[in-house]
């Protein structure tokens, strides 16, 4: 018997600004357009905005 797939999936968040990258999880039932959060870019050293890339 196959097994279900689970709504959490591992993402990738990439830096609008430098090439930096985070990686998190998210529900895909919650959740299912792209993230987009504020995080901290260590590269440029202030916060900035981090997209979901596929």
């Amino acid at each position: 018997m196959a097994s279900k797939k689970g709504n959490r999936i591992i993402v990738k968040l990439r830096s609008t600004e430098s090439a930096h990258t985070y990686t998190t999880t998210k529900n895909r039932k919650n959740d299912p357009n792209r993230l987009e959060l504020r995080r901290y870019d260590p590269t440029l050293r202030r916060h900035v905005l981090y997209r979901e890339t596929k």
